[in-house]
């Protein structure tokens, strides 16, 4: 892959790009243009990590050549030292192409946002709403320990304890690449504290982590709109009533309409009707965004029921297994008081893979 030349030829188009932002973002009249300047700091740091990268495996694979050459023409003692550097430098290379690789995967456009977690109890009474609360406690303990804020948004707290729904904001600066992968039913098996007999039970939660909604930008374009004029009929003297100062906007995407007639100016009215436009297509764009969110949440997890299992909490044998991946993980009581790290990297490391695969 790397020692292709179209594949050189992308990397050096991208590293020319870095450089002219990078020249840019100097200039003054760059700087005095808020949204282009943050618009190309934007690029500039999503380029900067996988350029460094890149010029980092050049010159690892420079060292190789050079030390290959040695192996060549060296003497025996320089041979061999040369040898043990080139297994070095293999063992750098690989994981550098494989960093760069990952670094070139088209980027979630979430992954920078903060966190909206909800949990909801589900199969299993006042158990499930019981474990709907370890795992609120143990997402914020893992929040605490990455120094992320917090905030509660609603909750509904369980008869036993625990809570039957909690919603909360998690937020950080890619908190979202963190845990998106932490959605689905998490199902606990182990003996409830009101249970007599010493009976092992099954119960689950649901854990859905959307990325949070930034505020909707209405843009309108001049040809998504239509205008008509015409006489007003209501009250307003003979002045409203005899010249064409009402005015009708048709936004042609939705086909919503505002009419405007209370000005005699044709311009007021005009752009009073457009500012109310704007007003609508943002609750228009909200509610769209909302059923999105709906839909999310109906393709991450469906009814909370224990056999659409992502992740099993075993009490009994202390042991955590995410069933998507096939890991194993131990010490539940250090796991649920936040030591989530390791899982979530384990997470990521493997949905990165198949990514990679996918693009072949």
């Amino acid at each position: 892959m790397f020692d292709d030349t179209a594949f050189a030829a992308r990397m050096g188009a991208l590293e020319k790009r870095y450089e002219e932002v990078s020249s840019l973002l100097g200039d003054p009249e760059i700087i005095a243009k808020r949204g282009e300047f943050t618009r190309l700091s934007k690029e500039h740091a999503e380029l900067d990590e996988l350029v460094h990268a890149w010029r980092d495996l050049s010159k690892l694979r420079a060292d190789r050549a050079q030390a290959q050459a040695m192996v060549a023409e060296g003497d025996a003692e320089m041979r061999a030292l040369a040898r043990e550097e080139i297994t070095a430098l293999d063992e750098q290379i690989a994981a550098l192409e494989q960093r760069v690789k990952i670094l070139l995967l088209p980027k979630d456009p979430n992954d920078d946002r903060n966190v909206v977690l909800e949990i909801r109890a589900g199969t299993g009474g006042d158990e499930a709403a019981l474990f709907a609360g370890d795992l609120f406690r143990m997402y914020m303990r893992f929040a605490e320990r990455k120094g992320w804020k917090a905030e509660v948004l609603s909750a509904t707290e369980g008869t036993a304890g625990g809570f039957k729904e909690i919603i909360a904001l998690l937020s950080s600066k890619g908190a979202f690449s963190v845990l998106k992968y932490e959605s689905g039913v998490h199902r606990v098996q182990r003996v409830p504290a009101t249970e007599a007999q010493g009976r092992i039970h099954t119960s689950a939660a649901t854990v859905v982590v959307l990325p949070e909604a930034e505020e909707v930008d209405i843009r309108i374009d001049e040809k998504d709109l239509r205008f008509d004029v015409f006489r007003s009929s209501g009250p307003g003297g003979q002045s409203v009533n005899t010249t064409d100062s009402a005015v009708r906007v048709t936004h042609l995407p939705t086909n919503l309409v505002v009419v405007c007639q209370d000005e005699k100016s044709q311009h007021k009215n005009k752009s009073k009707a457009l500012k109310i436009l704007r007003s609508r297509l943002l609750e228009h764009e909200r509610e769209k965004q909302e059923a999105s969110e709906r839909d999310a949440r109906r393709s991450m997890v469906k009814s909370g029921d224990r056999s659409e299992k992502i992740r099993t909490y075993n009490f009994p044998q202390d042991r955590l297994t995410d069933h998507r991946i096939g890991l194993t993980k131990h010490n539940l009581p250090a796991i649920l008081d936040g030591d989530l790290a390791d899982v979530l990297e384990a997470l990521r490391a493997h949905f990165q893979a198949e990514a990679l695969q996918a693009q072949g």
